[in-house]
């Protein structure tokens, strides 16, 4: 076998491979993990800038550094 053709099959099995793994996730064959992991929001957590905890903390620190006229 040449360099070319072992790379080739290299190149080969690896898209395959990758494409499997993708295919898994996307059927939700149990135990298979994607390339791409999925996210997720945590919004409304105490530290997120959109939590009301959150705007609430800065408002107080806010208000004791004089930031703000409270």
């Amino acid at each position: 076998m040449t360099l070319s053709r072992k790379l080739g099959i290299a190149v080969l099995a690896t898209v395959i491979g990758i494409c499997g793994l993708e295919i898994g996730v996307s059927i939700g064959v149990p135990g298979v993990p994607g390339v791409v992991s999925e996210a997720y929001a945590k919004v409304g957590r105490p530290l997120t800038p959109v939590s009301a905890a959150g705007a609430a903390r800065r408002t107080a620190r806010r208000c004791a550094t004089g930031v703000y006229a409270c």
